[in-house]
């Protein structure tokens, strides 16, 4: 068994498409049409066939609560994994992404955290020991 796609719920599929695509540099996999939204994946470039991130809408009316209480506790909504969190943290400096946790040493990783645009945080997680990807 493995995970085939995941979700992040976003406040507006179209920037959230832009931000994770153009800013982040994530590909569109899947953008189907359901009703008045979109069934909108992206994947790594480099692992096009990994597991999907869904680009979902908030429009569950338990969502905006939920996400509020994490940006407000300061808890990612997801964890993506880089190789180097300086070289992350400085490429996604330069184009102009919003650090709320700068990179810090925590036990076996560093972790930075910034916010998506989309409602969420996400942390960056670069593994002390670089051999584990």
């Amino acid at each position: 068994m493995k995970i085939y796609v995941t979700s992040i719920y976003v406040d507006d599929q179209q920037k959230a498409e832009k931000f994770y695509c153009d800013t982040l540099g994530f590909k569109v996999k899947s953008d189907l049409p359901v009703g008045e939204n979109r069934w909108l994946t992206v994947v790594p470039d480099e692992q096009p066939e990994g597991t999907e991130l869904l680009l979902e809408p908030s429009d569950h009316p338990a969502v905006k609560p939920y996400k509020e209480a994490l940006v407000m506790d300061g808890i990612p909504a997801h964890s993506f994994q880089v190789k180097n969190l300086d070289a992350e943290r400085k490429r996604l400096g330069e184009r102009s992404v919003a650090f709320v946790q700068e990179p810090m040493d925590a036990g076996p990783v560093r972790m930075a955290v910034f916010d998506d645009t989309c409602g969420n945080l996400i942390q960056l997680i670069e593994m002390k020991d670089n051999n584990r990807d």
